[in-house]
């Protein structure tokens, strides 16, 4: 995730619904495909579902998506929400049955 910091220079903490995440490198400036990867720590990164993506820098995360639904990340100063700092992951069933969604209950109301 990278901040380009157009509308002000501050951090922005973003935060996951439904996941924990690994935070697997980090730094200022633009994030560079070619030199930034080889640096990240896939040994022991620190676990978290929010993270502060530093003013004019970048966070690279790695998660399992093994939860479905659709799940909400957002920059948690919510004034951040309106100018876009929101996304939305569609996570879908997998091949475990921990990994799929269950059916409707037969009463559900329908639309």
């Amino acid at each position: 995730m990278q901040d380009t910091s157009i509308l002000g220079a501050e951090s922005h903490p973003l935060h996951l619904h439904g996941f924990n995440f690994f935070v697997v490198g980090q730094g200022f400036g633009n994030f560079d495909p070619n030199k930034d990867p080889p640096k990240f720590n896939l040994v022991d990164p620190v676990e978290r579902n929010t993270v502060a993506v530093p003013s004019g820098g970048w966070v690279a995360i790695r998660f399992l998506a093994d939860n479905p639904g659709v799940w909400f990340m957002h920059c948690h100063f919510e004034v951040h929400i309106s100018w876009g700092l929101r996304m939305a992951w569609i996570v879908l069933d997998g091949s475990l049955p921990s990994q799929k969604l269950p059916p409707p209950p037969s009463d559900l109301p329908k639309c």
